[in-house]
């Protein structure tokens, strides 16, 4: 008898391409969350180690920000520019270099910057409820069935306006303007994390869970956007809740 299955797909098959697919999602987020983690390490280090000891005097100087301060403050935007455009022409360990340099350089700007602003303990709580809102919606965009690329669209779109508002209210100086936008940061920033979580899971799963450098470069770049959204959630989040020293 033919061993013809008339168009119909082999269900063994099928099940075993949505066993591997899954696999190789579940190895490249690991990955993924792995650097993302290395990297907050970092910038938290970073942060209280400038921001504790004298080396802080490099970043502010009578209460006034340093040249220095401005270089860790506008460099990353390079460096994310340069992760960015030359990803397939950086090698995988120039671009593990790049994000720990970044990491870096946002710990000794910015991060430091929030130590000495807000009180420390502001600083660590506010850290634990970003945490909490992260994982809460890092495994919502990795369970739910839900196609998120149409709220992915809106939520940029909204975060361009954000940023626009808070450029114009930089010159205002409007506190409930500036109040307002933050809980519109929060509220993006929450959204973008389910967002880029299904994104890079569905990326997961076509690229493979393979040591190829071109898998892990991706990886790097995957971990740079969760990063990213922790970040702007904690600075956002703390803009709301921190108390000022």
């Amino acid at each position: 008898m033919s061993n013809q299955n008339f168009g119909f797909q082999d269900p063994i098959e099928v099940h075993s391409s949505s066993v591997s697919s899954e696999v190789a999602s579940k190895t490249f987020m690991s990955r993924v969350f792995s650097w993302m983690f290395i990297g907050l390490a970092i910038t938290g280090f970073m942060g209280y180690i400038f921001s504790a000891t004298g080396l802080s005097t490099v970043i502010f100087s009578a209460g006034h920000p340093t040249p220095v301060f401005y270089i860790c403050m506008f460099a990353p935007f390079a460096l994310v520019l340069l992760m960015g455009m030359g990803m397939n022409r950086l090698s995988y360990p120039a671009m593990v270099g790049v994000f720990v340099l970044y990491s870096a350089l946002t710990g000794m700007g910015l991060m430091s910057a929030m130590f000495i602003i807000y009180q420390a303990s502001s600083v660590y709580s506010v850290f634990f409820i970003t945490a909490g809102l992260f994982g809460v919606m890092a495994f919502l965009g990795w369970t739910t069935n839900t196609d998120l690329t149409k709220f992915g669209s809106l939520l940029v779109m909204l975060l361009i306006g954000a940023m626009i508002a808070a450029l114009v209210n930089m010159f205002m100086g409007s506190a409930p303007m500036g109040y307002a936008i933050s809980f519109i940061f929060v509220a993006v920033f929450t959204g973008l994390t389910a967002y880029d979580v299904q994104k890079l899971k569905n990326i997961g799963a076509q690229i493979g869970s393979s040591g190829d450098a071109s898998v892990g470069k991706m990886a790097i770049w995957g971990a740079l956007s969760l990063y990213l959204d922790f970040i702007n959630l904690f600075l956002a989040l703390l803009r709301i809740f921190g108390n000022r020293r």
